[in-house]
């Protein structure tokens, strides 16, 4: 049986399509004139009142969002709340979601404690409810494709030395498969959480997936080395979760191969985007050894 997409699976449009869906939604609920934040696979808008607008193209009901963020709250797990119900304008669904005030530092290690709750739930509850799909499934995932496509942009020196790591991890579908599955949020990260004067939010719900402990462990493993993050942000963490997986075979192996990735992708994306060219070659001092490369920045 094939994988489910996603939640999210792509771009909801153009600023001007993604606009109109948020205004008019904006109209419909008496709310003011939406202000567009930024646009990516979702667009959000801030407006006068506490509400945010996210304007997407889910790969299932929007219900099913309102139903996880239930799920999530009755495992303790703090998510944004929905503040109306989502409508449908022209093929693209608008949530309404509380506007969130950070609150100082995020406490790291309750975020490490709400991904332990998240890993706790029973994968079987979300199926037909949630898109949660293996988590190697996702496109970027596939790293021969990837490697293949993106080759030829790359130096020989590059090519060389990502070609090594490429190899390292050739069974890494089949090690996955050995852990045991969890309902992982897929992308914890401090740009995917916000501390409010409740506690740490956990945002964005959008790659939730099945996968090993280690998936939702490996962003985080290397955020201070490589992208210029707070000292001790995933120390803090796994003394939440209860455990860290720093030495830890999987552990290692997501964390680098998150690295990798991130790094091919900005590669790709960088054939159009000028600031995405300039950061990939930051990100490929460090694959070429490069003792002075630079941190990278998040895109």
């Amino acid at each position: 049986m094939s994988e489910p997409l996603p939640f999210v699976a792509e771009p909801p449009g153009s600023a001007a399509q993604v606009t109109t869906a948020a205004s008019n939604a904006a109209a419909r609920w008496g709310l003011p004139e939406p202000v567009l934040l930024r646009l990516g696979m979702s667009g959000l808008f801030t407006t006068a009142e506490e509400v945010v607008l996210r304007v997407c193209r889910p790969t299932a009901e929007p219900d099913a969002a309102l139903w996880l963020a239930r799920l999530l709250d009755d495992h303790g797990i703090r998510v944004p709340r929905h503040v109306r119900e989502p409508v449908v304008i022209e093929g693209l669904t608008v949530f309404a979601i509380e506007r969130l005030t950070e609150a100082g530092a995020v406490d790291w290690e309750q975020v490490g404690d709400m991904v332990r709750r998240v890993h706790a739930i029973d994968p079987s509850i979300v199926e037909g409810r949630y898109p949660a799909p293996w988590c190697a499934s996702f496109p970027h995932w596939q790293l021969d494709d990837l490697f293949r496509d993106v080759a030829p942009d790359l130096s020989t020196s590059a090519r060389s030395a990502i070609g090594v790591v490429v190899e390292r991890w050739r069974d890494v579908p089949s090690r996955l498969r050995t852990e045991r599955e969890v309902l992982c949020h897929g992308d914890v990260h401090p740009g995917n959480v916000m501390q409010t004067a409740d506690g740490a939010v956990l945002l964005d719900w959008d790659l939730l997936c099945r996968g090993p402990i280690a998936w939702d462990h490996a962003p985080l493993m290397t955020w201070t080395e490589r992208w210029g993050g707070a000292s001790g942000i995933y120390e803090q963490f796994a003394t939440g979760y209860g455990r860290s997986y720093r030495d830890d075979d999987m552990g290692e192996m997501l964390a680098e191969l998150r690295l990798l990735i991130a790094t091919l992708m900005r590669v790709r994306a960088g054939r159009t985007d000028a600031a995405a060219a300039r950061e990939a070659d930051r990100r490929l001092r460090y694959w070429n050894g490069d003792i002075d490369a630079p941190q990278w920045q998040p895109m």
